[in-house]
């Protein structure tokens, strides 16, 4: 996937640079990485990532999905069965009232055989953990059930890659966790290319790589270890970071930012045994 030189504004008029919510955008996703995008509200991200499927096509320059330009109409279809979207909230994606049609109804649509219906249901449900819930009502389930049974209807369609619109926003700790260890998996067992966007800086330490975007650009792009040195200047444009980095960057304590507990823990602990010698 790519992005030439890519620049959006939702309202065209006269004065369209003034209206640009991106501007200029280059990037370029490959098959299998697992990408973040982060920025405050109003950054971009959530439009960029409406720009990846079709959703919305660019006011200037290129989207190209597999070699395929998004603007192209006649291959709108293609695109969106490469490129699959889970959204904020999973009760704007659910349709029917058991879990297991809800998985089935953009099958069914397209005009899958229904023993290749069944064979794709079965395996995304399996794939998310939620077997058990296939003849459940989704109305009846948790915030976290409910998106993974939308990541599911996604999955069934069988796309090279997934675009998370911050699918963990409206949930609990538990739901987030849930989420994120689906997401993972899809990852790392079905070497599908995935796209979260997300607030969560914690969430975005997970990914492989991390895209920061501030003000319709792209601020820095690299891995999440380089990223999170750049701690004043997220703290500039209105960014956090995990609490490991936050913890470990206010004791001062030098090398790589820990981007999880062991790592902090690892980190303390050096320090605390240094200070100790010194005494």
């Amino acid at each position: 996937m790519s992005f030439e030189h890519v620049s959006f504004a939702y309202r065209q008029e006269e004065a369209v640079a003034q209206a640009l919510v991106l501007r200029d955008v280059d990037l370029r996703i490959g098959q299998g990485e697992l990408v973040a995008i982060v920025g405050h509200n109003g950054s971009g991200k959530s439009t960029l990532a409406k720009l990846t499927n079709g959703i919305l096509t660019p006011t200037e320059g290129t989207v190209t999905v597999t070699g395929i330009d998004t603007t192209d109409e006649a291959r709108l279809l293609d695109i969106r069965q490469t490129v699959g979207m889970v959204f904020q909230n999973p009760d704007n994606q659910i349709v029917a009232t058991l879990v297991e049609e809800d998985v089935a109804f953009a099958l069914e649509n397209l005009g899958v055989e229904s023993s290749e219906i069944r064979r794709r249901v079965d395996w995304a449900l399996e794939t998310v953990g939620m077997s058990a819930y296939a003849r459940h009502a989704p109305h009846k389930l948790s915030g976290g059930q409910k998106q993974r049974v939308a990541i599911a209807g996604v999955i069934a369609m069988r796309p090279r890659c997934i675009v998370f619109d911050e699918p963990t926003a409206m949930l609990d700790p538990v739901g987030r966790a849930e989420v994120m260890k689906t997401i993972a998996q899809l990852h790392r067992e079905h070497n599908i290319t995935v796209i979260l966007i997300t607030h969560h800086m914690n969430e975005a330490a997970l990914c492989g790589r991390i895209v920061v975007m501030n003000e319709g650009k792209v601020l820095l792009d690299d891995k999440p270890a380089e990223i999170f040195k750049a701690y004043d200047q997220l703290h500039e444009v209105g960014l956090s970071v995990p609490q490991t980095v936050e913890l470990t960057h206010r004791l001062g304590l030098g090398g790589a930012p820990a981007l999880s507990v062991e790592e902090c823990a690892s980190a303390l602990y050096s320090w605390v045994m240094e200070a100790g010698q010194l005494a």
